[in-house]
């Protein structure tokens, strides 16, 4: 197993010394591991001759079946830590600050009910952090919107998704346009969605355009009349918004407006009382949000 893993890390991060630094380990034992490897199946897996090691057809091949197999040990190990495994005496859960607030309190206080003896610690973050802090083991479980796809260590459970509004300020002269063309929307600055890092961001459909880490700062800043936004419908209709925001008609804006929520774990951790009935409990509430 030590062998399949150096070798899909070696193809993933392009190199046998980025792998040895991925895996915490000397470079010799990373060439070591592949090259044992290699002598094991009877043909080579790399082509050494230029700069970076490269994959020969036959090394492609089995890049495929090495990480199939990887990830179902990873599952088997999931399998057997859920058996073995008692009520979790604590978790840490990450959570998208823009997620049904009113929602997840109620969640929470059912948590505190049921498993009074929990230590839960929630974290917010954009869907960077929460994906590396789950995939550094600082987070049992995130909760976020999926905008891009995650690290092959992390599953990700979809368990609801949300439609996208499109806001403006009743004071904005789009305001007074109820079924905005695109050639009106591109005459004002957008507000844009993205990750605090920059990785990822969604595709503005303005010329004019400001990035924003927060759904709930794009609000209020649409309620300034900076601008005008696409933002999950259960943050343009929050109650406190009510009588701030215009909803306009999206018929003429051609991208996806589905906005898709879930619950993303690493594959190798197993799933406890508390966390399984978390999952269920979520799939009811977003079932029932979205």
């Amino acid at each position: 197993m030590d062998q399949l893993e150096a070798f899909v890390i070696a193809v993933k991060q392009g190199s046998f010394s980025a792998a040895a630094r991925k895996l915490g380990k000397a470079q010799s034992r990373v060439s070591t591991a592949i090259a044992n490897l290699e002598a094991d199946l009877g043909f080579e897996l790399f082509d050494r001759t230029a700069r970076l090691p490269v994959l020969t057809l036959q090394g492609e091949d089995m890049f495929i079946e090495a990480q199939a197999v990887l990830a179902q040990c990873q599952r088997l190990e999931s399998r057997a830590l859920t058996v073995s495994s008692g009520e979790e005496l604590s978790l840490t859960v990450a959570m998208d600050e823009a997620v049904p607030i009113v929602a997840f309190e109620c969640f929470f206080a059912e948590i505190a009910q049921r498993f009074p003896l929990l230590k839960l610690t929630i974290i917010n973050g954009s869907q960077d952090d929460i994906a590396q802090w789950v995939d550094e083991k600082k987070a049992d479980l995130g909760i976020l919107f999926c905008l891009k796809e995650l690290p092959d260590s992390l599953e990700f459970v979809p368990t609801g998704q949300f439609r996208q509004s499109l806001i403006i300020s009743a004071n904005h002269p789009l305001s007074k346009i109820a079924v905005p063309t695109l050639a009106d929307l591109n005459q004002y600055r957008q507000l844009v969605i993205r990750d605090r890092m920059g990785d990822t961001q969604a595709k503005a459909i303005s010329s004019q355009y400001w990035h924003i880490d927060s759904y709930y700062y794009i609000t209020a800043l649409v309620i300034r009349g900076v601008g005008w936004a696409l933002v999950p419908e259960h943050v343009a209709s929050a109650e406190w918004y009510t009588n701030d925001l215009v909803e306009l008609s999206t018929k003429h804006i051609p991208d996806s407006l589905v906005v898709e929520m879930g619950v993303v774990k690493r594959r190798d951790k197993g799933n406890g009382p508390v966390m399984n009935w978390m999952y269920s409990q979520m799939e009811i509430m977003f079932s029932e949000v979205s």
